[in-house]
This record gives C-alpha cells, sequence and structure tokens, in this order.
C-alpha cells in the first residue's frame, strides 16, 4: 500500500512541485484507501499512468463498443454527464429527448404505429436483452393461465452462436435455454433447423441480426415464415425477438430492403446497441416493443419519486442521461444520409480486408463483411507452424488487439480471428494494419519449430 507522509501541502509546495514528484509516495494505493489526501492533479497523474497502459482503443479490432465520435459530441458528453437518465421530473427535457429516440427508432424499425412507439434506453443491449425475454416470458405465462394450462417449464430457442447474455437470461429468470446447434459452414440459426426445438411451452425465438461470431445475420423473415407455418399446423404461436445489437443501425442504412424488422409481424421486440454502431460511447442501449400489448403492464412500475410519477421499466435504476443526449446528437448531426455514409464506408473497408485475406494463401475467410462490417478468418489447412492464437499474440506486439477464439460446439473444432470495422477505421488503417498481419506472418512462418498453444480469451464485447 501507498505511503504519503503527509495531508497537507502548503500552497508554495503545490506551486513549485513537479507533477510526478510525490513525496513519500513509494507506490500507488491499491488495497485500501490511503489516509491522507493529495492534489486532484496527482491523482490524474496517477490514474492517467495505469490507463495509458490498457491497449489503443482505437487500434482495438476486437469490439463492436464506439471508440470516437466528434469533437462536439465529446464537449457535449462534458456537459451532461452529471444527469441521471432515472430522474425524469428533474431533468424533462433529458426526458423528452429519450422519447424523441424511441420514436425516431420506432420509425427506423417500422413500428407500425411509429409515433406511439414503446420503448426505452437502456444501459446497453444486454440490459434490453433481459427486459425483451422478461416480457416474452410475462406473457407467455398470462396466455398459458388464462387457458388454464400450466406455466412451470417455459423455454427460448436461439442459435449456438448467441451472445452469452441469453444464456444468463435463461438461467437467472429459470427459462430452458435451447440452443440449435451449429452445423457444417453455417454459424448461425436458420429456419430449416428450427421447428424441433419449438413447442407449447417456448415463449419465443431469438434471431440475431449480426452475430457477434462472424458478423453476419440470421433470416429473420425466413425464421417467421417458418413459424407461420408451426402455428398453421399447431395453433401454437411463437412470437420473434430480434437481437439487433448491432445489424439494427447498420442493415436499416445500407440494406434497406432486407425485411427483418417490424414489417414482420411475428417480430415482437428488437433491441440494438447505440453504442456500438449507434455511434455513441458506452454505454447505451434502445429495446422497443410492437405495441403496448406485447408489454405487459404489471412490469412497468410506476415510481413517486424525486418529484413525480415516473413509469419505468429497466433492471438499473440510477444511471447515466448523457449517452442518451449523444445519441440525439448522433441522429441530427448524421441523419439517414450521414448513418448511410458511415455504415457503407465501414463496410468498404471490411470488403477490401477480406479480399486481400482470400487473396493470401495462408488464410480462409469465413465471413467476408458484407453483412456487418466483420471479417472473420481462419488459418488454411496448409499452415502448421502456428494458429490463430500464435498470430493475435504477435499482432499485439504492433498495438493490434485481434481476438481468436474457437466457434461454438459442433464446430469447435474451427477457430478464427476476427476484426471489426468501426467509424474512424480507415482505409488507411486498414492498409497499416494488412502491413503488420503480413510481417507478423513472415516472422512466424521464419520459427524453427511450433510457438507453446495456450488458451485464449475469446474478447467477445456485447
Amino acid at each position: 500500500m501507498g505511503v504519503l507522509k503527509s495531508a497537507t501541502t502548503t500552497g508554495e509546495d503545490a506551486a513549485l512541485r513537479p507533477r510526478f514528484t510525490r513525496a513519500g509516495m513509494v507506490e500507488v494505493p491499491r488495497d485500501s484507501i490511503p489516509e491522507g489526501s493529495m492534489l486532484p492533479q496527482t491523482a490524474y497523474q496517477v490514474v492517467l499512468d495505469e490507463v495509458m497502459l490498457d491497449g489503443n482503443a482505437r487500434f482495438n479490432l476486437a469490439t463492436f463498443v464506439t471508440t470516437w465520435m466528434d469533437e462536439e459530441a465529446d464537449k457535449l458528453y462534458a456537459a451532461t454527464v452529471d444527469k441521471n437518465m432515472v430522474d425524469k421530473d428533474e431533468y424533462p427535457q433529458t426526458a423528452d429527448i429519450e422519447a424523441r429516440c424511441v420514436r425516431m427508432l420506432g420509425d427506423l424499425w417500422h413500428v407500425p404505429d411509429a409515433l406511439d412507439s414503446v420503448g426505452t434506453s437502456t444501459t446497453g443491449s444486454s440490459e434490453g436483452c433481459m427486459l425483451a425475454g422478461l416480457a416474452l416470458k410475462r406473457r407467455w405465462q398470462q396466455a398459458r393461465q388464462a387457458a388454464g394450462k400450466p406455466a412451470d417449464r417455459p423455454n427460448i430457442v436461439m442459435g449456438g452462436n448467441v451472445q452469452v447474455v441469453w444464456e444468463k437470461f435463461a438461467n437467472y429468470w429459470e427459462v430452458e435455454p435451447r440452443y440449435v446447434p451449429l452445423e457444417g459452414d453455417v454459424f448461425h440459426l436458420t429456419a430449416d433447423r428450427l421447428l424441433d426445438h419449438v413447442d407449447e411451452n417456448t415463449i419465443g425465438v431469438v434471431a440475431v441480426l449480426g452475430s457477434t461470431m462472424d458478423g453476419t445475420y440470421e433470416p429473420v423473415q425466413e425464421i417467421c415464415a417458418a413459424l407461420d407455418g408451426y402455428e398453421a399446423d399447431s395453433g401454437v404461436s411463437v412470437p420473434v425477438h430480434v437481437d439487433a445489437a448491432s445489424g439494427g443501425f447498420v442493415a436499416p442504412f445500407i440494406q434497406p430492403d432486407l425485411v427483418w424488422d417490424f414489417r414482420l409481424e411475428r417480430v415482437v421486440s428488437i433491441q440494438s446497441s447505440g453504442h456500438k454502431y449507434g455511434l455513441v460511447y458506452p454505454g447505451v442501449g434502445w429495446v422497443l416493443w410492437r405495441s403496448a400489448e406485447h408489454l405487459p403492464e404489471d412490469l412497468v412500475f410506476h415510481v413517486n419519486y424525486l418529484g413525480g410519477d415516473m413509469p419505468t421499466f429497466a433492471l438499473n435504476f440510477s444511471r447515466p442521461g448523457a449517452q442518451v443526449v449523444l445519441q440525439y446528437f448522433q441522429f441530427l448531426r448524421l441523419g439517414r444520409e450521414g448513418y448511410r455514409l458511415v455504415q457503407q464506408s465501414c463496410q468498404d473497408v471490411a470488403v477490401h480486408i477480406s479480399q486481400t485475406l482470400a487473396a493470401m494463401p495462408e488464410f480462409t475467410v469465413i465471413a467476408d463483411g458484407t453483412e456487418l462490417p466483420v471479417v472473420a478468418f481462419g488459418l488454411s489447412p496448409a499452415v502448421t507452424k502456428y494458429d490463430v492464437f500464435d498470430l493475435s499474440r504477435k499482432l499485439r506486439e504492433r498495438g493490434w488487439l485481434v481476438p481468436a477464439y474457437t466457434m461454438p460446439p459442433k464446430r469447435d473444432d474451427l477457430a478464427v480471428l476476427r476484426i471489426v470495422v468501426r467509424n474512424g477505421f480507415s482505409h488507411d488503417m486498414a492498409e497499416l494494419f494488412l502491413r503488420d498481419l503480413r510481417t507478423a506472418i513472415d516472422w512466424l512462418d521464419d520459427l524453427d519449430s511450433p510457438m507453446p498453444r495456450e488458451e485464449q480469451p475469446s474478447g467477445f464485447h456485447h
């Protein structure tokens, strides 16, 4: 634990002492709060020095999360960082901005009556998934009870590629998870493998618009059509939730003809991350329902707190309002055309990277960036001296953070690397990355013997 000889500093000492001269401090306190205080400039420098050891966010090709915004957004962030989103009575304009964003997303995702869109901001997609899942479970329970049927064995159906939040949902809220396993070279849920897992206890099917594994879209329209057929044969209606954590802010702008949203009657809820391709700093997400009937009223709490009645449906209570303000800023700043330009530029870079990789004998491209701007690739069978984990470690020496991981069960024989192209990752940066990738391969190829293999973390971010 660090030692501070004195908790006080004279004005003269404060004026003259260099920021890096910390009298009496042997090391930074890490396990308990120090007895004395220090100048704010000193505390700032101590913390800044440590976080500089983190990877460069702009070189982080693992995360889907936004790492850059306009300078004006940074200023707006600083100006609104003290706002508490839950305190709608004290910050009514921020609450109104949240409602505007919900209506704008309702319009973007084709809610039947967008002006009356039902939804809320969240701390991110994970909370949105939890809320949407709870609504599915509660509506299923109510329908079963009304029909005089047991409601004690709910299940939820999804592909084996879903993000871990859905495993958490099933665990926390006591719902049986039914994972449709991956097969062959298709790494997501498809309509033809769905119906074997659905029955009258299924509270819903999760369709993912942009898999974290490889960036591909699940065929939401085909999944809904298969469930239409199932209902016609069985009389059991199974709703669909679309996990559009990333695709919800990509598909409407660069794949506008893709039908995946509330244009499909079976889709009852959609969630997405504002802090991913919504282009806002973490953490903000959004979840919307087709209509009020799909969000059971008994899940909505009316809280008399801080001066007024506040209806709320959330897992968190107090949370930042600044990111909601930044989402509205981006909607105004970019508009539909701006979002289209940003996402198309990201996709162009991703496709360029995938085409370059496909032309290199060392690699096999798994996903080429033509859906989400995400490239997943593995090593060709001819490469035996090193694996994707070795290559990931070697790239880190140049600052590039590229996750290496194995695919889910039944395809865990396949290990891949993944590149997420986000706003700010330019063609020039892509060329720098490809240059360093070639250098890393040359270095690994020159080894006399294979490197020791170690199990690596996946680096997934929802």
